[in-house]
């Protein structure tokens, strides 16, 4: 009867989870469609709905219609797989990100440890998506996308290490609850480390201007080149999902967490931060133009990953002379 009753719970909180990553991809999809547009000095969607609130329904609604098209020579097992693994690496993160002192699916001592651990799976989903398809553009971005995954997967480990000494644990609420009062996050004791965070992070997203494996100006549409209808969607909305968990990441990490001031409640401070977060990498996209490979490899390791050494130095040597 209790493993029963465990499984019921689980599986609410997993469709719980589901139904807000379906809602704040779809809100997500809307905003930066709306940013992008102001960046530019266009109107972007502003038919379907109040200034286009709805228009990404209209765009799942036309997804769903469309014909998933398999390539008559691809591996179709790998083909079909590939998305759901890049999704599902995305979704399984936010079982370890705390929404309020309470509010977390699951509380483990090495949180941060897991989070890392499972997004570094999409890259053998975006490995096999390449791979299945049977086309050479694609092959070739998930060749880049492994390449610069590691990458810069190295500089954005090595940034958290600060936190962690000062913090003195890998539970995610316990580094949330170790940064006390607004001049206690520790964006301001350790801002190198969110820089890094920030620039690699948008790497591992595969945005620009680091959007190597997708460059569409160079291979058609990278990795997803052979996918349609709603497994291409699956692949946007596992972008949309690493992105809030990302920035998520970095709110619990540098930010505070759900800690803030006046009376709004703790999730909403915690959403709040994410999304100015948000805001910051949709800004970087539609700011910088895309990065050569040799660019984007070079500044990964010589400059990125020196950076995060030295950060870590210098917290050593600050927390041994206190």
């Amino acid at each position: 009867m209790t493993l029963l009753f465990e499984l019921i719970k689980q599986l609410i909180i997993a469709a719980v989870l589901l139904g807000f990553i379906a809602v704040n991809a779809m809100f997500l999809i809307w905003l930066e469609r709306r940013l992008c547009a102001r960046f530019q000095v266009r109107i972007g969607p502003n038919r379907v709905g109040f200034q286009g609130c709805l228009q990404p329904i209209a765009d799942m609604i036309k997804l769903l219609q469309k014909e998933n098209i398999v390539p008559k020579d691809s591996d179709q097992l790998i083909h079909l797989l590939a998305p759901i693994v890049v999704f599902t690496a995305a979704f399984m993160a936010y079982l370890s990100l705390p929404f309020g002192p309470k509010l977390i699916a699951l509380d483990m001592d090495m949180g941060i440890l897991y989070i890392f651990a499972v997004t570094t799976l999409s890259v053998i989903g975006i490995l096999m998506a390449g791979w299945g398809s049977n086309n050479k553009y694609s092959l070739l971005g998930g060749m880049r996308s492994v390449a610069q995954i590691i990458s810069y997967e190295i500089p954005l480990v090595l940034s958290i290490f600060g936190v962690i000494m000062l913090s003195n644990t890998l539970r995610l609420p316990g580094i949330v609850e170790s940064q006390k009062g607004f001049f206690g996050w520790y964006i301001f004791q350790q801002p190198l480390a969110f820089v890094i965070y920030i620039i690699a992070a948008t790497a591992e997203l595969n945005r620009a201007p680091f959007d190597i494996p997708e460059a569409e100006s160079e291979l058609t549409a990278g990795y997803h080149t052979e996918y349609s209808g709603m497994r291409f969607g699956i692949f946007f909305l596992a972008e949309f999902t690493s992105m809030f968990m990302v920035s998520a990441l970095a709110v619990c990490l540098f930010l505070g967490g759900w800690q803030g001031f006046g009376i709004l409640p703790a999730p909403l401070w915690f959403i709040g931060k994410c999304y100015a977060v948000i805001f910051l990498l949709i800004w970087f996209r539609w700011t910088f133009p895309r990065l050569r490979v040799d660019q984007l490899m070079a500044f990964g390791w010589k400059i990125l990953t020196p950076l995060a050494f030295l950060n870590i130095l210098v917290t050593g040597l600050l927390i041994s002379v206190k």
